[in-house]
């Protein structure tokens, strides 16, 4: 193992992004300078950014999530953002904060699962920082892309009568979640204890490796669709859902027997004891795209192999609810996650 101080900080930048490929027109240059060099001049291209910070102990925990793992995850939940805008990824800066435990091998799995992301998602690696630091691993990311102008998506344009959609199945990464935290109480103790997820993988699939929903853009664009209010699942379908009616001063009605769930996040429901729909509407990790559309595209939706119906948009008036299966209606709160819980 080779400790990061033998190489430096801008000898580590250099080791971890050498041959980096360049995907797109727009960078003009990557790492090596002060400055990356973005040109975003297209008249008809409106430039997006975002960013993350990961902290270990409150985002992560290294028991059980492998550095590789980690890396891909950081980055494509960035890349989600920038697609939950209608948009696409195109550059990003990987900044670190890193403790003396590491070594150069550790940072290298991470940057092995950013490049991994990258790769998948055309996205060019363009800059970045190192640092010391005395808590543990720190990861923050800005992606820049780039989305059409006339056709970026917002959080505040859903109207009443407007049509609410959510791609893919919820709660998965949540349980997937408990399930890695239950396995790790119950080995605490026993250094030879091997956790058994046969028959798990989805949903450690969904916490460990998710993906952002590219494949959802695409099809809404297919299908010559307008969403008119759109924003990715990474706090919970709940907060989500709130944040939309909050920005666009709407109302609506969400249907308990439409939210989408896979069988294995039902079965680990009932294992751990769980409400199923609440682990589905307040879990989060999701980054499942949830968007709303005009009523004179119900058929659309119809065709959509991505996503499903799963209520309405109503007068702010009505409020935001749950519609159970019995049609009692439960008004929706933000249970998810919350960055400064009290």
């Amino acid at each position: 193992m080779t400790e990061i101080s033998t190489l430096g900080e801008f000898g580590l930048i250099g080791h971890l992004t050498k041959n980096l490929p360049i995907n797109h027109d727009s960078t003009v240059m990557g790492v090596g300078d002060d400055c990356a060099i973005l040109d975003y001049s297209k008249k008809d291209v409106e430039t997006l950014i975002t960013t993350d910070l990961l902290l270990e102990g409150i985002h992560f925990d290294l028991t059980y999530v492998p550095l590789r793992h980690l890396g891909y995850k950081a980055a494509v939940v960035n890349f989600s953002d920038v697609y939950a805008m209608n948009g696409q990824p195109r550059q990003i800066t990987v900044s670190l904060g890193i403790s003396k435990r590491f070594t150069v091998e550790h940072i290298e799995e991470l940057y092995d699962g950013i490049r991994l992301a990258c790769e998948q998602y055309g996205v060019d690696l363009v800059g970045g920082d190192t640092s010391a630091s005395v808590t543990g691993l720190i990861i923050s990311i800005t992606c820049v892309g780039e989305g059409e102008k006339g056709k970026t998506v917002r959080r505040s344009g859903a109207r009443d009568t407007d049509l609410l959609c959510v791609s893919g199945d919820l709660g998965a990464a949540y349980m997937g979640l408990q399930l890695l935290e239950r396995e790790k109480e119950v080995g605490k103790d026993d250094p030879n204890f091997q956790p058994d997820f046969a028959g798990k993988e989805y949903l450690l699939e969904r916490q460990l490796k998710p993906e952002a929903r590219r494949d959802v853009i695409a099809e809404i664009a297919e299908l010559d669709m307008h969403p008119t209010a759109m924003m990715d699942v990474s706090d919970g379908l709940s907060s989500e859902i709130l944040h939309i009616c909050h920005n666009s001063n709407v109302g609506c009605r969400v249907y308990e027997d439409r939210i989408p769930i896979d069988y294995q996040t039902a079965l680990q429901a009932e294992e751990f004891g769980m409400n199923l729909v609440t682990a589905a509407m307040n879990g989060g990790e999701d980054y499942e795209l949830l968007f709303t559309v005009p009523l004179t595209e119900h058929e659309k939706v119809q065709h959509m192999k991505t996503a499903r119906l799963i209520g309405r948009i109503t007068k702010p008036s009505l409020g935001a609810c749950l519609v159970t299966r019995d049609d009692a209606e439960i008004p929706i709160q933000a249970q998810g996650w919350t960055a400064f819980p009290k």
